[in-house]
């Protein structure tokens, strides 16, 4: 595809802009891990709700989740719904309290304080497996496929590139230029997906080609789908999406910066409308692009396909430059959530404990490094997966190690009779058991395997726990959830009344979500 002028011009402006404003944010940051890895606890309830998603949607979701509508339907947008209604609510109403009232770090930082170090080490080993394995590699790889397909440069090339663009900025200012770039990236994201919207619904004839779909969105499947079984929902939807929303590190360090607890719960409810829109504004092109593309060999390159073919001069810079936004911005925030689990749950408890802010900023810039280079080279994983849309790996990449860090979050938090050990045994045996699940009962949807693996943690979790010794009543102190967790602290109640209260927003967007599952069940 050769681009116009107009189209180059306002691509490379993007591209430079990004660069520009990551570096500016980057030269206002300090030289304290407050600052650096936290943005010093000044973001507002806009920033961390935008950031979130904008950090949230990425390539897989323009790339996969598309490819994915493309083949399966409407209900390509269940996990992304089924995140309002499940990860973020136990994030909201469960989890938040505990991580501002604490003023911790990173999340790893809860488990040590409720069980013990060997815990947080579990968790910490985990999640940079996830993040490496699925996080930066996947999202460089479905960002690179695009370029490729759009403008016939090699994928490694256009891998490396994305790679190195986004770690500049990164590294230099830490949490906030990440912060700074995500808003706006979120803006040109959001733009670029209804310029394409627009053009392909209009292609395939206006609104009544999207109410002829209508009869067909189904959230709900007949059990033995092969990949979306409703028996999803009791287990493997839940265990990941409360893993993702609710204990990820990459969603819930911006909560973790937010300037109080009003501004940490009202983000976390912004989040939940961007988080309804988006997916719509992603999922209504795929459903009416059978009309115009019906026999696309592979779902992945729907969205090259669909900017290629019908977007005219001037808006195919700009979609692509809500692409290459969806990229960095999730790029960015995962290298930042690397680099302060590396630096402040392993370099500093087990390596240097008396380090200075500086030294832990200098450690964190050069972890960055290395984990660039990491996913870069893990990229090629998923140069080999290309049978079945790339999304569905990733969910199945989930799979693996989620089960039993959600396991140990939620009775952690929930059930004051969870010991160390327990969570140890639920934390350790998840990747084994999620290996084993898979070799046994290959056809098995990995929804369901997922669902059958967190149970056996729970149970595992229950049983080692009731075995060993119980957890002193003092040590339990602001650690175990109560109904004094949903309230905000006094001071802040008078900031929430009226139209200002949270729960008045949640409750309207959490009635909108359940009506669609309602009426397309």
């Amino acid at each position: 595809m050769n681009l116009t002028l107009l189209d180059a011009v306002i691509f490379g402006a993007y591209i430079l802009g990004v660069i520009g404003l990551g570096i500016y944010a980057s030269r206002k940051a300090q030289q304290t891990k407050r600052d650096y890895f936290l943005a010093g606890d000044k973001l507002p309830w806009w920033m961390i709700g935008g950031s979130i998603i904008a950090a949230n949607i990425s390539s897989h979701h323009l790339v996969g989740a598309m490819g994915m509508a493309y083949s399966r339907g409407f209900v390509a947008i269940a996990m992304e719904w089924g995140a309002i209604l499940m990860g973020f609510n136990a994030l909201l109403w469960i989890f938040l309290p505990f991580y501002i009232r604490n003023g911790f770090y990173t999340v790893p930082e809860f488990l040590e304080k409720r069980f013990g170090t060997a815990a947080r080490a579990t968790y910490a080993g985990l999640i940079l497996l996830t993040y490496v394995l699925v996080e930066i590699s996947a999202v460089l790889y479905l960002g690179a496929l695009s370029l490729h397909s759009l403008l016939g440069i090699s994928v490694m090339p256009c891998v490396v590139i994305l790679a190195v663009i986004t770690g500049i900025y990164t590294i230099a200012g830490g949490l906030r230029a990440v912060i700074y770039t995500e808003m706006l990236q979120l803006v040109v994201l959001v733009m670029g997906g209804i310029a394409l919207t627009i053009a392909t619904v209009n292609a395939a004839g206006g609104m009544s080609a999207v109410t002829d779909t209508m009869k067909d969105w189904d959230l709900i499947l007949p059990a033995n789908d092969p990949d979306f079984p409703w028996t999803m929902y009791l287990g493997g939807v839940l265990c990941i999406s409360v893993f993702y929303c609710a204990t990820n590190q990459f969603i819930v360090q911006r909560v973790l910066a937010a300037k109080n607890e009003w501004h940490a719960r009202m983000g976390v409810v912004f989040g939940d409308y961007l988080k309804f829109l988006v997916p719509l504004i992603i999922t209504v092109p795929a459903l009416v692009a059978p009309r115009l593309f019906p026999d696309l060999e592979k779902p992945d390159l729907l969205f090259p396909t669909l900017v290629e073919k019908l977007l005219p001069t001037g808006l195919v810079g700009l979609v692509m430059a809500g692409l290459i936004a969806a990229v960095m911005s999730h790029l960015s925030g995962a290298i930042n959530s690397c680099t302060t689990i590396l630096t402040v749950d392993i370099y500093l408890p087990y390596f240097r404990k008396k380090a200075t802010d500086i030294e832990a900023v200098r450690f964190g810039r050069w972890a960055g490094a290395v984990i660039i280079v990491i996913g870069i080279l893990c990229t090629g994983l998923f140069l080999t997966q290309s049978k079945k849309p790339v999304f569905l790996y990733l969910m199945n990449a989930y799979g693996l190690f989620t089960p039993g860090i959600a396991a140990m979050f939620l009775l952690g938090i929930l059930w004051k009779r969870t010991t160390h050990a327990g969570a140890l045994a639920a934390g350790i045996l998840t990747i084994p058991m999620s290996i084993a699940m898979e070799i046994v009962f290959p056809a098995m949807p990995f929804f369901n395997r997922t669902g059958i693996v967190f149970w056996t943690c729970v149970v595992l979790c229950i049983v080692v726990s009731l075995l060993t010794k119980p957890v002193p009543e003092a040590q339990l102190k602001g650690l175990i959830w109560n109904r004094e967790s949903l309230k905000l602290p006094p001071d802040l109640l008078l900031q929430s009344r009226g139209i200002r209260n949270p729960t008045l927003w949640w409750a309207l967007i959490t009635g909108v979500v359940l009506y669609f599952y309602i009426v397309y069940a």
